[in-house]
């Protein structure tokens, strides 16, 4: 067993790279057989460049309110207790709205030491800003 204590990780800040706006990447954990993931939170208007992952990915949304997009669909809203599935492979992003922060906890696996696939980031258009 193995228990890491809330406040015991420091806060890290979204990569510019991969994130629009100001975000917050938290308890990040990873487990035996590839199991990764943290708790995300956006602030308003923020969101995460296009991705996709090679095994899907996860979304337990646990506050506030948020967007999220697959490629070639339309923006939907995410709230709190909220699941959401992305396929493998499925170029997608999320965030949160325009007015209000979201957090959620975001569960990926690894294939082949690799986790998401970063791309293109998410424009304001897109976004629906």
């Amino acid at each position: 067993m193995d228990i890491k204590h809330s406040g015991s990780q420091p806060s890290k800040k979204g990569p510019e790279d991969y994130f629009t706006g100001t975000v917050r990447l938290d308890a990040p954990f990873s487990g035996s057989g590839g199991l990764s993931g943290a708790t995300v939170t956006f602030e308003p208007g923020a969101r995460t460049a296009w991705h996709t992952h090679p095994l899907g990915q996860t979304l337990l949304v646990v506050s506030g309110f948020g967007r999220v997009q697959r490629e070639g669909g339309p923006v939907e809203e995410i709230r709190p207790g909220d699941i959401v599935w992305f396929p493998p492979g499925e170029k997608h992003w999320h965030g949160a709205a325009p007015d209000c922060a979201m957090s959620h906890v975001a569960i990926a696996e690894m294939k082949d030491g690799k986790v998401v696939d970063w791309l293109e980031k998410v424009t304001d258009t897109e976004y629906g800003a």
